[in-house]
């Protein structure tokens, strides 16, 4: 016989979580023997079928009313006033607990009056509600002030955190002096006497739980009798198809971005070291381009949210660099924007680096035959970005704010649409080329030229950087490694061999 009183049990531990905002407490009251919630036979909305508000509003108006005042303060519609001037009480509660959201609403029955022929004012509130979700809430109320009637304002908040629901006969759940505050509404409905934030009476809220609302049938089928026929005497022309360009907003379907990441960098790899792309990246005279992934795209809002593919490698294994980026990023908005990345040095990956800033001012985000452009975008380190080629001994040699290469953005709206040819050209040097070309250090695009002994061998150590036990990731003696230009090979090698980075810790 136990089996019937489950729903009322099952629903009172609902409207229980509704009030804590603890959506874990509902989970056991289901596992036993219903379905899981979000599944199709889970209704995720319960009923509340009774219960009562218990509230004064504020004693000290209602002191005011009947011995300041010389008013009175009378009930209708079902409420009732405990004696001695107490608190009043709203009944026939009915509502519903929404079970995705805990968020419980409720309506009471019956209203309040208060008048003052001295002082001269006329104030009813009626059909009360009360709106809780998680440990806030409001009460709701048509405000009555003189004769000019406001419907359903938040009269008062409501404070749920640290109440605790007790429960009560037929699976009934209370939450006893639920603090109130008034709110600028409800002040208004004062008449001007109190002001927004001022402390009401405390709340008592019953409601007694139901069985579950069924929800709208999932695919409801018209009946064949009451289906509709067209007659042959008056035929139907089909509806007219919106032009794509006039009515219907164009989607992203293809493009690429095109970046040299650093082009004193790409020389300096190429003086002894190697360059490789995979994912459908390609190397070109300028730079890398990086095929398209997905895309948003608004001209109106001026915005581009584009991510690419494919991904570009640099290696230079005498001075101890291994460094890969991808999963590159590109979120504009307006004049400003960020390149993100995934960068992985000497083993250890950073994913979604906000990499470097981008400067917009001179964009377009209109699209041209069906191509967006954002052209040869300027671009700078990030802290972040930077920080990337730290070594735990030197640092970076680069600083936020120095600049990289420019970045472009093509992306396309049409199947048929071309991206023109001259889209990402990045800079003027390849990213391969002999150990006599590629002198130039990496701090700077036109440093003096150095020696990197043949084919890149510095000292004959071909070891890769050891792990420094550093916070950022320990890629490169690139620091160690600008010191070519200064002093040449003989340098780099001579640090290497005093620093941790020659398979020591630090």
């Amino acid at each position: 016989m136990a089996a019937p009183r489950r729903p009322i049990v099952r629903a009172a531990a609902v409207a229980t979580a509704a009030a804590l905002g603890a959506s874990a407490l509902t989970l056991p009251a289901f596992a036993a023997d219903e379905p899981a919630a979000g599944s199709p036979q889970a209704p995720p909305v319960y009923s509340v079928v009774d219960g009562t508000l218990d509230w004064g509003l504020k004693e000290s108006f209602r002191n005011y009313v009947v011995n300041g005042a010389a008013g009175k303060i009378t009930t209708s519609g079902g409420a009732q006033q405990a004696p001695r001037n107490g608190v009043f009480t709203f009944g026939g509660a009915k509502g519903t607990y929404d079970l995705g959201n805990h968020a419980l609403k409720t309506a009471f029955k019956g209203g309040v009056r208060f008048t003052s022929t001295v002082h001269r004012f006329d104030i009813t509130i009626a059909d009360v509600k009360v709106h809780t979700k998680g440990k806030t809430g409001a009460i709701r109320a048509d405000v009555t002030l003189n004769g000019a009637k406001q419907n359903d304002i938040d009269f008062a908040t409501l404070d749920l955190d640290g109440i605790r629901p007790g429960h009560g006969e037929g699976g009934a759940v209370t939450y006893k002096d639920v603090p109130a505050k008034l709110t600028a509404k409800g002040a208004e409905a004062f008449n001007g006497m109190y002001r927004k934030g001022e402390v009401l009476d405390p709340a008592t809220l019953t409601v007694k739980p139901g069985a579950p609302v069924p929800g709208p049938d999932p695919d409801p089928k018209p009946s064949p009798s009451t289906t509709p026929k067209p007659t042959p005497s008056t035929p139907t022309k089909p509806e007219p198809k919106p032009t794509p360009t006039a009515t219907q907003p164009k989607k992203v379907v293809g493009g690429k971005m095109s970046w040299g990441m650093k082009e004193s960098f790409r020389r300096y790899i190429s003086a002894g070291g190697k360059v490789t792309t995979a994912g459908g990246a390609k190397k070109k005279a300028s730079g890398y381009d990086f095929p398209y992934a997905k895309a948003k795209w608004s001209a109106s809002a001026k915005t581009v949210d584009a991510s690419f593919g494919g991904s570009v490698r640099f290696r230079y294994q005498a001075h101890g660099i291994d460094m890969t980026f991808s999963d590159l990023r590109v979120k504009a908005s307006g004049k400003k924007g960020t390149l993100y990345a995934d960068v992985k040095a000497q083993g250890r990956t950073r994913d979604n680096v906000k990499f470097a800033t981008l400067d917009l001012s001179r964009v377009s985000y209109a699209a041209k035959n069906d191509v967006v452009l954002l052209d040869k975008v300027p671009a700078k380190f990030t802290a972040a970005g930077a920080r990337q080629f730290a070594n735990g001994a030197v640092g970076s040699i680069y600083k936020p704010g120095d600049p990289i290469d420019p970045v472009t953005v093509a992306l396309t709206l049409s199947k048929r649409a071309s991206i023109p040819p001259a889209a990402g050209s990045s800079g003027s040097s390849g990213s391969t080329g002999s150990a006599g070309s590629g002198a130039s250090g990496m701090g700077g695009d036109t440093g003096p030229a150095g020696s990197v002994g043949g084919g890149g061998s510095v000292g004959g150590d071909t070891g890769a950087l050891a792990e420094t036990g550093s916070e950022t990731p320990s890629g490169a003696l690139l620091g160690i490694a600008g010191a070519v230009v200064a002093a040449g090979a003989g340098a780099v090698y001579a640090a290497r061999r005093r620093g941790p980075g020659h398979g020591a810790r630090a």
